[in-house]
């Protein structure tokens, strides 16, 4: 991993992991100064995903610290506190009321543990408006009390526009899509994953993601004998990728892909604002991580189904990148601050002339030379946004009855 300006930041600074338990892992288990769990258990982090989750945000990588590949698997900010808080059963399933006990408790323990961020790597489909939504408001809450909170997206962007699930929709949080970096160094030939959930949200509709991080095939910490090990065995990653040659050790990391796995990204470098400067506010946090945020991008992809072959176009729209691609050195550099929320904005569509347009929220922060519009999405979005009825405006957007909590996890990536 190339040296990175506050590579040790965090330490004392708390990240509450709100997902199915953190096993003690070498890279967390001395930094893991809470834990709680709001369902029945027989085991902590059964399902494997809170560990993987809690690694991209804050892993020290010292079960990878060989001498050929020192800390291959260390995260940015691997000074961070972790705060258990166990919400998910062994099928990453769970429900809103177990979820919003949690939220509720990260709260209360803000002081005690220096709570800064919240991570959700949660979501089920969108019922309500966020202003009615019990989850939404539960994080809006969290927010207001000067917490950030990240939450993924949703895996559900094959089905098409508006499949952001929830919390995510509320337009107070940190909503966060996934991309791919195909295993190269720059990050020009990154493209998003066709399962990145994309905007506008259902119901009200938001710009949504605000920001998009790599998500797909990411490495982390493995929970032995967890569910989706025994789903994904091939995903484990092998010794000899990260220790000496010889080296005799059951495998300690594997690979997973989905919107869960961008979201610590985003927390772990909000987590690196926050170690340079504790008194930034949520909002501020959020709007530099987004005003920073890179705009370069192709038109167009296209990704293919590993299994099923299957052909899966992307156009890279705001309601696909929202704000950009999360560039951590940008937001370091940059030192503006929000007097107000950072709410993300809602689209109206009009009809008569086929295209969508921004509507900024009252008490918002996109009205002003410091942070307009244009300097947060792009110059494209201060004139009408095109699209399509029958794309991001359809109704036929695909909603599944059952909740999906873990957010579905794609174990093998798309090539």
């Amino acid at each position: 991993m190339t040296a990175f300006p506050y590579l040790g930041a965090g330490a004392g600074l708390g990240i509450a992991i709100i997902d199915n338990g953190i096993y003690a892992h070498p890279d967390v288990a001395s930094r893991i100064v809470y834990k709680a769990s709001f369902i029945a258990k027989t085991k902590n982090d059964d399902y494997g995903h809170g560990t993987h989750v809690a690694g991209i945000a804050a892993g020290s990588g010292t079960s990878s610290s060989g001498p050929r590949f020192t800390c291959s698997f260390r995260g940015v900010a691997p000074g961070a506190n972790l705060i258990d808080l166990h919400v998910l059963d062994a099928k990453g399933m769970s429900n809103d009321s177990v979820i919003i006990s949690a939220l509720e408790q990260a709260v209360k323990l803000k002081s005690r543990y220096n709570i800064k961020i919240i991570n959700l790597s949660v979501g089920r489909p969108i019922f309500e408006s966020a202003k009615v939504d019990p989850l939404c408001k539960a994080v809006a809450a969290a927010w207001q009390q000067g917490i950030v909170v990240v939450v993924a997206a949703g895996n559900l962007g094959r089905n098409g526009y508006a499949t952001i699930t929830s919390p995510g929709n509320s337009p107070y949080v940190i909503t966060v899509g996934a991309m791919k970096t195909l295993n190269t160094y720059p990050r020009s030939d990154d493209q998003i994953a066709s399962y990145s959930s994309k905007g506008p949200t259902f119901i009200d509709p938001e710009v949504k993601p605000d920001i998009v991080a790599p998500g797909n095939l990411v490495g982390s910490l493995l929970t032995p004998g967890s569910t989706l090990l025994k789903e994904f065995p091939g995903n484990a990653v092998q010794p000899a990728e990260y220790m000496v040659s010889g080296s005799i050790a059951p495998p300690a990391y594997m690979r997973l892909s989905g919107t869960s796995m961008a979201a610590p990204r985003v927390s772990r470098a909000a987590a690196i604002l926050l170690a340079r400067e504790p008194d930034l506010s949520p909002n501020t946090v959020k709007a530099r991580l987004m005003k920073t945020a890179s705009k370069a991008f192709p038109l167009t992809s296209i990704a293919t189904d590993p299994t099923t072959g299957a052909v899966y176009p992307s156009v890279y729209d705001l309601f696909t990148v929202g704000a950009g691609y999360l560039d951590i050195a940008a937001a370091l550099n940059n030192h503006d601050s929000a007097n107000g929320y950072a709410l993300s904005p809602a689209v109206v569509w009009d009809s008569r002339l086929g295209t969508a347009l921004l509507q900024r929220p009252l008490g918002s922060i996109w009205d002003n030379g410091i942070w307009g519009l244009a300097g947060v999405w792009g110059a494209q979005v201060i004139q009408p946004v095109s699209s399509g009825s029958s794309v991001a405006w359809g109704s036929s957007a695909a909603w599944g009855t059952s909740a999906a909590w873990g957010t579905s996890t794609n174990g093998n990536g798309e090539k």
